[in-house]
């Protein structure tokens, strides 16, 4: 019986590869239409790769714990004659001579204007034009870094010989990589001996294979820290935010009400979530805000679009939905895309205070400390009272955004979350 191939799907917009997790099937199991065999692992979420038509499963050829690149074949389902023609999945056969079966031209102009609608052939992947089963190797994918440390300051790092480059390619390092390196060439550059030496060192240290979320974080952090950034930060008084929580039903998080008034904040002047593109500032058309998630080894992000036009009642279950979805790595891409800003709750873990970096593709994020008692002087009583504070901080791009913009903005979020009620 004809082969179908089973491939690794484009599973988003800027996905360009994907770490097998689990086979979900076994080679000789019967797999319906849509059935999902493969659970795969992107960079934002937990996904799985589906049948295109009932069969049988046939043979892996991807293994567990390996990352391969969209397109490439993972495996075979061994299908009918009756149910490829039902479907409309492409044949290694099909794929191989470069044709797609239902959709060959007719003999004639007759035979076109009598002939019945032809269902679209389907395929994972663009049709190759392959005489051989080579096509098939499935494409393993390197990490683009390979966990060497990523310090913020790149140094010695001028003039990279091409003999030093062909190393790090073969290494998967980048430039910033070599700053954990001391250089011993010309002006404190690191030589190719240098980086031999610092990989001989570290050979024999204690280490563990970084994940593939880990490696993405790692990622989009470098990428962050090529821009000037830089963070502000103010007390915020919690009692009046605490109270209305305290009488709410159902109870929005902490995190829920300053989400809430950083979109209208950033409603009322867009300005200083836009972009520098080129010569112009390019501002958001609307505010779309992600939230920061911890998940094991890692930072799931998922984004509520339109947060300034919704009340913190209408976020409420969007919020819960999203977040549950982000704690169990189950996020679609499009609930993940589109943010401009992020908002992050570090108090969570006990901390007070952070400098929180946004993403490459957002100029902001703003975060939150723990909140603790403090003795606060009252111009209304002449004493020190007691209030529950914490400290709230903006990380924003300095090409974009000014700290005086930033102050305003950062003093915004602060006065509305003084009217709870109103969020």
């Amino acid at each position: 019986m004809p082969r179908v191939p089973i491939t690794m799907p484009q599973l988003g917009e800027s996905i360009a590869e994907a770490k097998i997790l689990r086979l979900l099937v076994k080679v000789g199991d019967q797999v319906e239409v849509d059935q999902e065999i493969i659970e795969v692992e992107t960079s934002k979420a937990t996904m799985a790769v589906t049948t295109l038509c009932a069969g049988t499963m046939l043979d892996f050829i991807c293994e567990e714990d390996v990352t391969y690149a969209v397109n490439s074949v993972l495996g075979f389902i061994e299908a009918t004659e009756e149910e490829i023609a039902k479907t409309g999945v492409m044949t290694t056969d099909q794929l191989e001579s470069g044709t797609k079966g239902s959709e060959q031209k007719p003999e004639s102009p007759e035979a076109d204007s009598n002939a019945e609608p032809q269902q679209e052939s389907k395929s994972h992947f663009d049709v190759p034009n392959q005489e051989s089963d080579s096509y098939y190797q499935p494409k393993e994918v390197k990490p683009s870094i390979d966990g060497l440390p990523v310090p913020a300051v790149v140094k010695g790092v001028e003039y990279i010989s091409p003999r030093m480059r062909a190393r790090m390619d073969e290494l998967g390092l980048q430039e910033p990589d070599l700053s954990a390196i001391s250089g011993t060439g010309s002006a404190g550059r690191v030589t190719i001996q240098d980086l031999e030496k610092f990989l001989e060192d570290v050979d024999a240290w204690p280490r563990e294979e970084a994940s593939f979320m880990r490696l993405k974080v790692a990622d989009a952090m470098r990428r962050s820290w090529n821009r000037p950034l830089a963070t502000v930060g103010r007390p915020v008084v919690l009692d009046t935010l605490l109270e209305h929580r305290s009488q709410a039903t159902p109870k929005p998080s902490l995190t829920l009400y300053i989400l809430r008034a950083f979109a209208i904040a950033l409603g009322e002047d867009a300005r200083t979530a836009g972009y520098l593109v080129g010569k112009n500032i390019v501002r958001p058309k609307s505010i779309d805000l992600g939230i920061a998630v911890q998940v094991a080894d890692g930072v799931m992000v998922p984004v509520i679009k339109d947060v300034n036009l919704k009340t913190t009642a209408q976020l409420f279950d969007e919020y819960q939905n999203l977040v549950e979805l982000a704690r169990k790595r189950r996020l679609t891409e499009e609930q993940t895309k589109g943010g401009i800003a992020t908002v992050t709750n570090f108090g969570t873990f006990g901390l007070t205070w952070g400098t929180p970096i946004p993403l490459p593709n957002e100029t902001l994020i703003l975060g939150m400390g723990a909140g603790r008692k403090e003795p606060v002087w009252s111009e209304q009583v002449q004493a020190f009272v007691p209030v529950t504070q914490a400290e709230l901080m903006l990380t924003f791009d300095h090409r974009v955004v000014d700290g005086g913009d930033a102050g305003i903005l950062i003093n915004r979020v602060q006065d509305l979350l003084q009217t709870p009620e109103e969020l």
